[in-house]
């Protein structure tokens, strides 16, 4: 089920965002943050379900992805963990959005984690896949091979011949990443080719290398976002209320990576884990993502 709210676009912080807002103009705001390989299709049905209960939807298309754009060919094409953050304050902004509920996965995930764990009081309930803020500092540490073998794109991506594997291949990547990580998501060749568009993206590539070199401290971030970088370093803890949603067939981030989570929630917390759902939370699992975001936007 596609969703037909057209696309709209705002000048927010260094981007034009596009992104879809549907649903009452006076509904409980949410905003709902796609990740890598995917894009806002993934949350097509749980927009749905999220208007039919009188909400607020905001689907933006991430720094790199589909219509949002640079606003200057100057500004470095990062994708680090602070700069999606600050993305999704400037487009809350730009659209006169005080606080809303969050909700992500992946990059969006993360994205959602930090402002949550940083700017609270913009957050009413937090709806991600775990506690992912990155530790930079201990990007280095080897991990068991195990969990090593999970991560193979991002130290292929590492070098030069990543980056060309990447700009030649990016569909055929892409599609292969989707089918590893959700072994058990039937998915056709119309869904994947819907989401593959946003790829074309001319920052795309850029945008990818760059986030998955800035985490394990290989390349430089933005000099403008070194204090919040900062202040993420210290692993910051999330004062607002949180549901955490894990796929029991995702082959990436397994629940178990997040068995340690809790700690770091200190409002109400729950840890929810939908059988046969790989990484793709929302668009595996539409009705428990959607019942997940409900339950922070009724108690907020």
């Amino acid at each position: 089920m596609l969703n037909s709210t057209p696309l709209q676009h705002v000048e927010a912080g260094v981007l034009n965002v596009a992104y879809r807002d549907s649903g009452a103009s006076d509904g409980k705001p949410v905003v709902l943050l796609h990740g890598f390989p995917y894009d806002i299709h993934a949350y097509d049905e749980v927009t749905s379900l999220l208007v039919a209960a009188g909400c607020r939807v905001i689907t933006p298309y991430l720094r790199g992805f589909g219509g949002t754009r640079f606003l200057k060919p100057e500004t470095l094409r990062s994708g680090q963990q602070a700069a999606l953050a600050h993305d999704v304050l400037a487009l809350m902004d730009a659209l006169g959005i005080p606080s809303a509920v969050l909700a992500g996965f992946d990059w969006g995930g993360r994205a959602a984690c930090i402002v949550a764990a940083l700017w609270p009081e913009r957050v009413q309930g937090l709806v991600s896949d775990g506690y992912s803020i990155q530790q930079i500092a201990t990007s280095a540490e080897p991990q068991p091979p195990d969990v090593e073998c999970r991560y193979w794109y991002q130290f292929y991506f590492h070098g030069e011949r990543g980056r060309a594997g990447l700009t030649t291949y990016r569909r055929e990547l892409c599609k292969r990443l989707w089918e590893v990580w959700s072994p058990q998501w039937q998915f056709d060749a119309a869904t994947f080719d819907c989401t593959a568009m946003a790829f074309d993206n001319p920052d795309f590539v850029e945008v990818v290398i760059h986030s998955y070199r800035h985490r394990f401290g290989l390349v430089p971030g933005d000099p403008t976002l070194e204090a919040t970088e900062a202040r993420l370093a210290s692993l910051p803890p999330i004062s607002v209320p949180t549901i955490t949603l894990h796929g029991a067939a995702d082959t990436v981030t397994p629940p178990a990576l997040s068995e340690h989570d809790q700690p770091f929630f200190t409002s109400t917390f729950e840890s929810r884990i939908i059988p046969s759902a790989g990484h793709n939370l929302p668009q595996e699992a539409p009705h428990a993502f959607a019942e997940a975001v409900r339950a922070l936007v009724r108690s907020s």
